[in-house]
């Protein structure tokens, strides 16, 4: 049987064609109580948002334009830092969606969810990262010649795996595009931890959060191993993973999903026969529209994944945004926004110190 079309066939024929579209679970523990040794956080917008832009993170390879040979590039964040004096800052890290084709982190609705949390003590990080856009042209290639193209910037077996089930030019890519965006999302969050001193944050309280194929990214960087996406390439065929911060390691407290899904996890799994989850994976939130009708992206998703969460015994929270479709930036449930859900949901399983 063809090995793509027999992982969950309800809906992993649609795995590589991101291109086309793009109730509360309990841990038996109790979140630990707040000390004076936690981040304080605030109820509403005090302090002015100081910003960093296109600080760099790490290098990627990548195709600039109709070049043949793939040259380091930079990968960029955005930083927005509280304008307090305190030593103690939580940080949230954010994935921009666009189906790994292209997208920003720039977008006006992270902006908007950029300064609601650094007003309130946060620094708050949004990252670009590796596109199809980077991925140059491969329509005629051989599969050979596709497989030289992409070496260092996928590992073998994914360009293999991508080589032999995808049905077109385009599917390849996107498939790669996840890969190089996981490495890439992964090496954001090292750099974090390793400038973490500089920025004054506690690293015991990271959040990581997405929207549409930012979600994918964001549940494939708390599940997967902290070798995932990093170790299945070496340092010789890629030379910018030694900009990564390879040392660095992290733990993801909470993460926040909009939209979203696991496949790129299944994909995973489908690859190197491996499952990540595990019960000690992040708590995790949900907010997705119940009429969401992007292949990969259904309603169903969310479901999904609280499924999981739930046999596991993680605390989660799916909130189903009642008729909405993709995208849904701008949904309320009870007067609160997305922002407001996100905001709860972090400072109660994080038990962070409110004013």
């Amino acid at each position: 049987m063809n090995t793509f079309k027999s992982i969950q066939n309800h809906k992993l024929s649609y795995l590589l064609i991101f291109i086309v579209f793009l109730l509360p679970a309990c841990r038996d523990e109790e979140p630990t109580i707040p000390t004076n040794d936690m981040p304080i956080v605030k109820n509403e917008t005090i302090y002015s948002v100081l910003k960093e832009e296109d600080v760099t993170y790490a290098n990627g390879l990548s195709y600039n334009g109709t070049s043949t040979t793939a040259e380091a590039t930079p990968q960029l964040l955005d930083i927005y830092i509280p304008d307090n004096n305190s030593k103690n800052r939580p940080v949230y890290l954010f994935i921009h969606g666009g189906g790994f084709q292209g997208g920003t982190k720039s977008k006006p609705e992270i902006i908007n969810m950029a300064n609601y949390f650094a007003s309130r003590g946060w620094v708050f990080i949004s990252v670009d990262y590796r596109t199809v856009s980077d991925l140059g042209t491969i329509s005629g290639m051989t599969p050979e010649e596709v497989a030289m193209f992409y070496n260092g910037i996928a590992p073998q077996e994914w360009i293999d795996f991508s080589l032999l089930n995808a049905s077109s030019p385009d599917e390849i890519q996107t498939s790669i595009a996840m890969y190089a965006a996981q490495r890439d999302t992964k090496a954001a969050l090292r750099w974090i931890v390793a400038n973490a001193e500089d920025y004054h944050i506690n690293t015991d309280f990271i959040t990581v959060g997405g929207a549409s194929a930012g979600a994918v990214s964001t549940v494939a960087l708390g599940i997967s191993n902290q070798e995932d996406f990093k170790d299945e390439i070496s340092t010789v065929d890629d030379p910018t993973l030694s900009t990564t911060n390879l040392d660095e390691s992290y733990n993801i407290k909470s993460m926040i999903y909009f939209w979203g899904s696991n496949v790129k996890l299944e994909l995973f799994e489908a690859i190197y026969g491996l499952n990540r989850y595990d019960n000690n994976d992040p708590e995790l939130f949900l907010a997705h529209g119940t009429e969401d009708i992007n292949p990969t992206t259904t309603f169903s998703e969310a479901t999904e994944l609280k499924e999981i969460y739930d046999e596991l015994g993680i605390y989660n929270q799916l909130v189903p945004l009642e008729g909405a479709g993709h995208g849904a930036w701008s949904a309320t449930v009870d007067g609160k926004s997305l922002s407001d859900l996100s905001f709860d949901f972090i400072v109660e399983r994080q038990n962070l110190n409110v004013e």
